[in-house]
């Protein structure tokens, strides 16, 4: 345990040298963590696929108890955001002198205890200047956030709420920090993960709820033209849950699914709505 204000990490630390690290933001309320076991899975495999070895103890069960252990120190008893941050350990320059790893958690009290959906429709316009590559790293949540961080920097110019980001093929992907749906004629459509969005554990969950309300969900390809013909616009992350979008370009939106789908995900999650 460390006191926040504190040094935690050498300057050496490979996630600050080299972007080396994953990380997962999750939501707790009280020390109940939503979708543990779906983020413990998604970093694990994550690190896998960089060659991560795991800390010591790094089991789904320890890790979860140590974060409930830091919420309670913290005496975080509501509505927290729980940061997990894994890197590979220090040595080498590009090419690691071990694959071995560490990780570090940090909460942070949330305003809202549950997922609160915004009252006040988002402003949204397309993130141009950088297109999101599609490969093997693009699902990922990884250290090297440069492409978020210039959108976030242009969102702040242009006076938006959000940004939409756009793949190479230049394809709708997801937003600065959360997925992507659209909604027409009752019908739920989200890119799917071969256009390059991060796996989000949201997104996952909204696709479940959907369907077991009897909702037709599609992951397919979108284009900045499907917009044009959307009745609603959402985003979904694993802080938030679900945030409508009211406006992009001249096209107005609705929030009747948004706000639906939030009060099934609450209900589920804490057995009362937002």
């Amino acid at each position: 345990m460390m006191p926040a204000d504190n040094p935690a990490v050498m300057h050496t630390n490979r996630a600050f040298c080299y972007g080396d690290g994953l990380f997962e933001t999750i939501h707790a309320n009280g020390t109940r963590l939503q979708f543990f076991p779906s983020h413990y899975k998604r970093v694990t495999g994550h690190m896998s696929l960089l060659k991560m070895k795991p800390p010591p103890g790094f089991s789904e069960k320890k890790v979860e108890e140590q974060i409930v252990r830091l919420l309670n120190k913290n005496r975080l008893l509501k509505g927290a955001r729980v940061r997990l941050a894994v890197f590979r350990n220090s040595g080498g320059y590009y090419t690691p002198a071990t694959n071995e790893s560490s990780f570090l958690i940090a909460a942070t009290p949330l305003e809202n205890d549950l997922y609160k959906l915004n009252r006040k429709g988002l402003c949204t316009a397309i993130y141009r200047d950088i297109m999101k590559p599609v490969n093997s790293f693009s699902n990922m949540k990884t250290s090297n956030s440069l492409l978020y961080i210039m959108a976030g920097v242009k969102k702040s110019e242009t006076g938006m709420d959000d940004m939409i980001i756009l793949n190479d093929k230049g394809r709708l992907c997801e937003g600065i920090s959360s997925n992507l749906f659209i909604v027409k004629n009752g019908e739920l459509f989200t890119p799917p993960l071969s256009d390059g969005c991060v796996a989000g554990i949201m997104r996952s969950q909204i696709l479940r709820i959907a369907r077991k309300l009897g909702y037709s969900c599609h992951e397919t390809s979108l284009l900045p033209e499907d917009l044009k013909n959307a009745d609603e616009f959402f985003f979904t992350n694993a802080i938030a849950g679900i945030r409508w979008v009211v406006a992009w370009e001249k096209r107005r939106f609705y929030s009747k699914t948004a706000a639906f789908l939030s009060e099934e995900l609450n209900l589920e999650q804490f057995g009362e709505t937002n």
